[in-house]
């Protein structure tokens, strides 16, 4: 502990112990990639042979070394995923994925999204291949529970036979009014999940619970009986801040637990405290000392509050743990989660070479289609350097990485981009202009990864158009800007017909704004302000009267030059009670945010548009009418991921 010590001097609470003296150490091999300190022992014996034979396998192969190579075997196209027992996998190495962005992505400021959007990308994540969907946490609110309800409806009982049907889960605090509300959202899947869970770390039972351990203990055992009574079948157990528990009273109440009825075990480390080999031994110790272990599933939820979320995942896995926690881009609260892409990828790049045959059931060119659909949905951008789905994940400037990748492609590149869903720029030939026509740019939006057919093609053909008519060249960020904004947007209450603005020093800014309702009718104001954008925004409160705070304002410029198209974004916080939601961990009743984007040459007509887009979800954020699966299936078939 003395590394993890000195990151955080004196911690307000007691770091987690070596294992006692009457407790089993399980055993690691001494050469583990994470460098666990445990001595290796004969249980572990076969483990350490895969590796050995493995490690041949690549001297002897050394393309291997140099680039990952993609087979069924280890996570490809047309893997076999063995039946689905709540509490057994049959293949021992293979790796549930379950993708918690609906729910934890979700409390990320300014991450709300509406239903239908949910729906678009619980759908998105069926075509990934993800075993487990956790949608949400009804009991934070009405809309939430309809939102998981719908999911496990439509999702949950797919009968397209080109997708995994998932598992659905709904998230509940240790109390029957979460379950009752979490059973009621679930039960209509084909496959049901009740995930309950309470901290267990002596901070969290001492300053927010306010309960002692045997309370804590009878809370965990009695929920997770009352869930199972319910008739759910499959219920997951997770000791909150497993990371800063004391290691006796986990593999107690773990074992309470499994003998109420759990059928996995989650092991958070909820504020991101442990590093990999901490957490791989935290694994390692909980499968050799807690009773009944031999009847779950151990899974692994990682927050990245270190940066260490993907290799504390891998640690985990490594060490035991058949199920993995995460989220696309890796959003979730403070500094998020592990990122699906990157556990996944890690996988499927080193699983088979170094982590005795480990894989998971993921559709790996599924990955970017999602990644664009949550980053868009929700709000959160993806930093350029963010590994996998980053816009400079696959980005080779300087000469000698050029020079490199002319030569051959495995020098810089141990991922294909086309592995994940990405087609590189230019692949076709095709360039873009004012001329192009509809079968060119859907040619080309298909080489990005976007398959858009229908209305969406020609409301987006006729955007491309208006902005080829101003631009000697349209570039590919040109292109995702514009698909951005008019394929990814919420259900539209309100939509710009025009805006005009007068500004300068001579004078007070001022804007006026015409709008056009759901109806057809069209709305004009004018408004003053202390610049364009301002006025222009107080011309739309004027029409749509609802009362909001702008929280946050951004605008950067897609492409360089004079003529870049500017995209916007803002957060907006409504100014009454109507969109307020539990807050999971801390029981806070929170009033949510809601982020909009847009894009224009114009950067008054982006900000406009950004502006919309926010108002637009939270007008659509928790409207029953939204939600007839008839309308429901109509919007999903927007965007469809290409294979």
């Amino acid at each position: 502990m003395a590394a993890a010590a000195s990151l955080c001097p004196n911690p307000p609470f007691s770091a987690p112990s070596s294992s006692s003296p009457a407790t089993k150490t399980p055993p690691f091999p001494t050469r583990h990639p994470f460098f666990f300190r445990s001595r290796p022992s004969s249980t572990y014996t076969h483990k350490i042979n895969l590796l050995k034979s493995a490690n041949n396998r690549i001297s002897s192969n050394k393309a291997v070394v140099f680039r990952c190579s993609f087979n069924s075997s280890n996570g490809g196209v047309g893997v076999t995923r063995p039946e689905y027992v709540p509490n057994r996998i049959s293949d021992p190495s293979y790796v549930r994925v379950f993708d918690t962005t609906l729910r934890d992505g979700e409390q990320s400021p300014g991450a709300t999204m509406t239903t239908k959007q949910k729906l678009d990308i619980a759908r998105q994540l069926s075509r990934l291949g993800v075993d487990i969907i956790e949608a949400g946490f009804p009991a934070s609110s009405e809309a939430d529970l309809e939102a998981v309800q719908l999911i496990a409806k439509e999702i949950g009982n797919s009968d397209d036979t080109e997708v995994h049907v998932p598992v659905i889960c709904g998230l509940a605090r240790c109390n029957k009014r979460d379950i009752d509300k979490s059973w009621e959202a679930v039960r209509f899947a084909r496959k049901p999940r009740i995930h309950t869970f309470i901290a267990t770390s002596e901070i969290h039972m001492k300053h927010k619970l306010k309960m002692s351990k045997a309370e804590v203990v009878e809370k965990a055992r009695s929920m997770v009986a009352y869930a199972r009574s319910l008739g759910c079948p499959d219920v997951e157990f997770s000791p909150e801040d497993a990371g800063r528990s004391e290691r006796e009273f986990l593999y107690e109440i773990l074992g309470e637990v499994i003998r109420a009825g759990a059928t996995t075990l989650n092991i958070p480390d909820t504020v991101g405290y442990l590093l990999p080999h901490e957490f791989g031994q935290l694994i390692a110790d909980i499968k050799a000392n807690t009773p009944g272990i031999e009847n779950v599933i151990i899974s692994t939820h990682c927050q990245n509050d270190l940066g260490l979320s993907t290799a504390n995942t891998l640690a985990g896995a490594f060490a035991g743990a058949r199920q993995v926690e995460v989220t696309i881009n890796g959003i979730g609260e403070r500094a998020g989660n592990a990122s699906l892409e990157e556990v996944v990828m890690a996988l499927k790049c080193r699983g088979g070479q170094v982590m005795g045959g480990l894989y998971t059931g993921i559709n790996t060119q599924h990955i970017f289609t999602a990644s664009k659909m949550v980053e868009e949905y929700s709000g959160l951008h993806v930093q350029p350097h963010k590994a996998i789905v980053g816009a400079n994940a696959f980005a080779h400037e300087s000469g000698i990485h050029q020079d490199g990748m002319l030569k051959h492609k495995e020098t810089y590149e141990i991922i294909a981009p086309e592995d994940i869903g990405l087609h590189r720029a230019n692949e076709s030939g095709i360039v873009l202009g004012k001329l192009s026509g509809r079968h060119a740019l859907k040619a080309k939006l298909l080489e990005l990864g976007y398959d858009i057919d229908g209305k969406e093609l020609e409301d987006l053909f006729w955007r491309f158009k208006s902005v080829a008519e101003k631009k000697k060249s349209i570039t590919d960020d040109d292109l995702i800007a514009l698909v951005s904004d008019e394929v990814f947007q919420p259900e539209v209450r309100w939509k710009l017909g025009d805006v005009q603005v007068t500004c300068g020093t001579l004078g007070l800014s001022t804007a006026t704004v015409k709008l056009i309702d759901a109806d057809g009718q069209e709305h004009v104001e004018c408004s003053v302000g202390t610049g364009p954008v301002d006025a222009a925004y107080k011309a739309v409160d004027l029409i749509v009267k609802v009362p909001v705070s702008l929280l946050e304002y951004s605008m950067s410029a897609v492409t360089e030059g004079i003529d870049a198209i500017a995209t916007t974004r803002v957060l907006i916080r409504g100014d009454n009670s109507e969109a307020t939601s539990t807050h999971a961990m801390t029981g806070e009743v929170i009033s949510r945010t809601f982020s909009g984007t847009g894009a224009a040459m114009d950067i008054v007509v982006s900000s406009v548009r950004a502006y919309l887009g926010a108002l637009n979800k939270k007008l659509s954020f928790g409207k029953l009418e939204d939600r007839s699966p008839s309308l429901l299936e109509a919007n999903a078939s927007r965007v469809k991921s290409v294979v």
